[in-house]
Formats: C-alpha cells, structure tokens, sequence
C-alpha cells in the first residue's frame, strides 16, 4: 500500500470567506488535508512559519503579495529532512496571488521528490488550482509526476469531506 504525506499551510483567524472577512478558529486548508488523511491514511505535517503574517487579513495578504514579489522564502518553526519513505505528496495550501504561500516553497525547495507522484490541493475563493501544477514541476524537484489537482472553495471546506475523499482515493488508487 502507497504511504502519503499531507504538506499543508493553513490561516486561523481572519479569511476571506464569500466576499467578506470571517474569523476561523481551524483554517480550511487544514481541514481539506485532515479529510485527505482519513481518506488514504498517511502522515500530517503543517508548515508554521517563525515571523507570523499579520492577523489582520488584508495586512497579510499584502504581506503575502510582497513575499511574492520578492520570491522570499521565509523560515519555518520545523522542517523535513527526508521524505524517501513517501510514495504520494499532497500540497495543500490556499490560493494566495495564484499560488502557494512562499513558506509552502521554503519546504519543497529543501526536498528530494524523486520518484514521487505529487498532488496539488488548493483551497480557494474564486481561483481554483490557479497556477498550483506549475509551481510544484517546478519546485518538487525529481517528482515522477505531478498528478491531478483538487481546488476546494474555502467556504465549502467544512462541507467538502465527499468530494475530497472520492478524490483522494481516486487519484491514489485506494
């Protein structure tokens, strides 16, 4: 049986949710990778960065615009050193100017995909994978294939346990 690893970055707090601000005590990308978890197993690990982006959300997304802009990759609390024991990647992260958080690529830049098939998985309001494939070819370096992608609109994610389990069982053959 195929052993996954769920890589996620997930917002507590202040979110865009249906075109206003919502407070969330668990952010939706996290929830998306705990159903992808309890559909095909595997093992959780979430990228926290040391310098936290600001709680108000339209200071960090114009945070999140300015790491862009900068290619920055900031520095995490924990990192991963070997991901050889992995058949399957999933990605999980919200949609910020079209892709991942950069902290998101401070933990692929550091990894050895060789062999691995990897899965974009994006939580959204309006987006979709947006330019999710892309950025992992590029950054999951020596992946054997980048498979197909799930986008979950951020305010469907508590109601997306379904469509993310048929999912994640499909694309990994449980």
């Amino acid at each position: 049986m195929a052993k996954n690893l769920i890589i996620y970055y997930s917002r507590v707090g202040e979110n865009y949710v249906n075109g206003g601000i919502k407070v969330l005590s668990k952010g939706n990308t996290e929830i998306v990778a705990e159903f992808i978890q309890d559909a095909v197993g595997g093992d959780l690990f979430q990228v926290e960065t040391v310098k936290e982006y600001a709680a108000d959300y339209y200071a960090c997304i114009d945070e999140a615009k300015a790491e862009l802009r900068e290619d920055a990759r900031p520095e995490l609390k924990e990192y991963l050193d070997d991901i050889s024991e992995y058949d399957n990647v999933f990605v999980c992260g919200p949609c910020w100017w079209g892709t991942y958080p950069m902290a998101v690529f401070t933990l692929l830049d550091r990894l050895d995909f060789t062999g691995k098939t990897v899965f974009p998985v994006m939580t959204h309001e309006g987006s979709g994978l947006a330019g999710a494939a892309q950025a992992l070819k590029k950054s999951c370096k020596g992946a054997a294939a980048v498979g197909a992608g799930l986008a979950i609109h951020g305010a469907d994610a508590a109601k997306s346990e379904k469509k993310v389990s048929s999912w994640a069982r499909k694309v990994t053959k449980a």
